[in-house]
């Protein structure tokens, strides 16, 4: 009789090991869809401030500081944009500093659009002042709005193709 009282109490240890197993597994796969999920955050967070860098890098150029400005253009792309950027930033400098631009810009907005594993599409809004120094021109405004495509490049977000929309 003594061995009957065994078997209730190990098939009871087998049940509640089952039951442990499970919920041990399910926190494991909570808690792995909660990390990829904080990832997918940061990826658009990551993608919207790259976009918003590059139209501030876009909009903003000085003539005493055109050689980083454009620099700075050209470091925020790749691809196809950053061979434009490169093939024009001579004739870019070269009027910044002669016209004494002094070019300040505003981001007004960005909005990711798609995004995959290791491209973005974002929107961008952006305001301009522009004004030439030692100049009689009166100041102007511009108002850009930019669609860029993003690519991650070595963990970097960085734009691959600017078109103005």
């Amino acid at each position: 009789m003594a061995g009957l009282g065994v078997r209730p109490a190990r098939i009871l240890i087998a049940a509640l090991s089952g039951v442990l197993a499970v919920l041990v597994g399910t926190g494991v796969w909570i808690a792995a869809q909660a990390r990829d999920e904080q990832g997918r955050a940061g990826d658009k967070q990551a993608a919207l401030l790259a976009a918003g860098t590059h139209a501030k890098n876009l909009m903003s150029l000085d003539h005493r500081s055109a050689d980083a400005d454009v620099r700075r253009i050209i470091d925020s792309s790749t691809g196809s944009a950053r061979a434009q950027y490169e093939a024009n930033a001579g004739k870019l400098r070269t009027t910044t500093i002669e016209n004494k631009v002094v070019q300040h810009g505003v981001l007004r907005a960005t909005g990711l659009v798609s995004m995959t594993a290791t491209t973005a599409r974002v929107l961008v809004v952006g305001d301009v002042e522009i004004r030439w120094e030692g100049s009689d021109s009166p100041r102007q405004e511009r108002f850009y709005r930019w669609q860029m495509d993003l690519s991650k490049v070595g963990g970097v977000w960085l734009a691959s193709k600017v078109v103005q929309v």
